[in-house]
């Protein structure tokens, strides 16, 4: 009865043994293979950062590489759209250059205007208030034309011309002669302001058909295809009233600019005009 008692122990506990070595095998092979898939589930983690990077190039070379902007224009243009756009920028510098120098120029002469008029008749003689006028200036040159002429009206043929009228001559020619220099390069803006839309105008219309041209042999029609050449075309237009606007505002700003300084030059042409005919000779 005892050794019946004892087997039955003995076959319980190996029973109970055998139930619990599978979960605890179970348990330790669970183990590793979590250890093993931390690993594979924290790996996509540099792929969804480096995403956004790759994202913001993406959209910065977007942003400075237009394909519709000017420079596919120039890349992709024949030879008459080029020669339309140097024209266009040939006659943007002509027009800038010499709306600066006549800026210069003008400038120039009005402030020799204001030391002729402040100290040249206020001097003892005419020697002297020549010398106090620049050597290279308009005044000067208007000064020293109605000197010589008041001085050498000798000859067989200008002795049948009064000295008045001798003097009077000279002095208009020389002040001629400023107002020739002053007006010298309007004629330029006043063209550039004038023909400039209209060149860019035709670079648009070439620009145009030939992109429609393009658009109809390659038999694509959608929007990307059509606004794309179509737009670097009304780049010419943009670029003639560019030039255009300059060239007009300059020209009417400089023509008004040299009524007002011509008006000083004549005023000074009068009054030495008035000296000279008051028998003042030139005291050396």
């Amino acid at each position: 009865m005892i050794s019946r008692i004892s087997a039955l122990f003995a076959a319980l506990a190996v029973t109970a043994t055998l139930a619990v070595s599978p979960v605890t095998a179970s348990a330790q092979d669970q183990k590793p293979a979590e250890v093993a898939s931390a690993p594979a589930a924290e790996a996509p983690a540099p792929a969804v950062a480096e995403a956004p990077a790759a994202a913001e190039g993406a959209k910065a070379e977007k942003s400075t590489d237009n394909p519709y902007g000017l420079m596919a224009m120039v890349n992709h243009g024949d030879v008459v759209s080029k020669t339309v756009l140097t024209l266009l920028v040939i006659m943007s510098m002509g027009s800038w250059y010499i709306l600066i120098t006549k800026l210069w120029d003008s400038q120039k002469l009005s402030n020799e205007a204001k030391s002729a008029r402040a100290g040249f008749f206020k001097k003892s003689s005419l020697a002297e208030g020549v010398k106090s006028l620049s050597e290279t200036g308009a005044f000067r040159y208007i000064a020293q034309s109605g000197i010589e002429a008041s001085e050498h009206h000798e000859g067989a043929l200008t002795e049948n011309i009064d000295h008045n009228s001798w003097v009077t001559m000279n002095v208009d020619r020389a002040v001629g002669d400023v107002n020739s220099r002053m007006q010298a390069g309007l004629g330029f803006l006043a063209t550039v302001g004038s023909t400039s839309p209209f060149i860019g105008l035709f670079g648009t219309v070439w620009g145009i058909l030939q992109a429609l041209t393009s658009i109809g042999a390659a038999g694509q029609a959608s929007i990307d295809k059509v606004a794309g050449p179509v737009g670097e075309a009304l780049i010419m237009t943009a670029i003639g009233l560019g030039v255009a606007v300059p060239a007009v505002l300059g020209y009417n700003w400089l023509v008004n600019r040299n009524k007002g300084i011509m008006a000083q030059v004549r005023a000074f042409a009068a009054d030495l005009h008035g000296v000279l005919m008051g028998n003042r000779q030139v005291k050396r």
